[in-house]
């Protein structure tokens, strides 16, 4: 086997998949790390808590600016960082695993600006959702909304797929069904989280995000639109 055959074989990750990984990751290092007294010193210990406060997405806030007519840029950029911020490594890890797997797919398909598009727009489409319909104290954390946008991208490829061969499309929808469930099943065991709206949002919103930013998807809709 040639040295190119060897690096085509290995098939390595779109730089803007690996380049979230590495944030959401560094991130959650640096929150370990801090827990146990490697860096930081004294205070690194709250460095997680002082994220969530900082950086988590809080309806209340929202709500406030809508009110009040002011947009802060400090409270602006929660709807892009709550995803970075997690409660926890293991829940990190699952959000890393999904991004490294749905990333991948997606981008290697739209391309990278594409699937960080969808990545972006599906956690705001999250956060909006919640807030409209959750509302109230409870911030919104961690990545699983844009995660959630990801597999709706992911649903998108796989219907289109089913559908040029002529196969029943609602099976591209077994993957989201599969892990709502999961979801329900968990929250009826221990107890029913509301985050599932956040996440259900992100999987429609990149689901909807992919009629236009897939590979000829403006160019199909705007066709469609002239043919109306």
């Amino acid at each position: 086997m040639s040295g190119q055959d060897r690096i085509s074989a290995v098939n390595p990750l779109p730089p803007v998949v690996a380049a979230l990984f590495l944030v959401l990751m560094g991130i959650e290092v640096a929150f370990l790390a801090g827990s146990r007294g490697l860096v930081g010193g004294p205070e690194a210990v709250g460095w997680r808590l002082a994220a969530l406060q900082s950086y988590s997405f809080s309806p209340d806030i929202l709500a406030w600016m809508w009110q009040t007519g002011q947009w802060p840029a400090e409270h602006l950029i929660r709807f892009v960082s709550y995803p970075f911020v997690n409660y926890s490594f293991t829940q990190t890890l699952f959000v890393g695993v999904f991004l490294l797997a749905m990333g991948k797919m997606v981008a290697e398909v739209f391309g990278p600006w594409a699937m960080l598009a969808v990545f972006v727009v599906s956690g705001i489409g999250g956060a909006l959702a919640y807030a409209l319909i959750v509302g109230g104290p409870q911030p919104l954390v961690g990545g699983f909304p844009p995660v959630y946008g990801l597999i709706g991208a992911f649903t998108f490829m796989l219907m289109r797929s089913l559908s040029s061969v002529g196969a029943n499309q609602a099976r591209a929808f077994s993957l989201i069904a599969m892990l709502m469930g999961i979801q329900l099943l968990f929250g009826l065991i221990f107890g029913l989280n509301k985050d599932w709206v956040a996440d259900l949002a992100g999987f429609a919103t990149g689901f909807a995000l992919s009629f236009f930013v897939s590979p000829g998807g403006w160019a199909r809709m705007r066709g469609k639109l002239r043919h109306d």
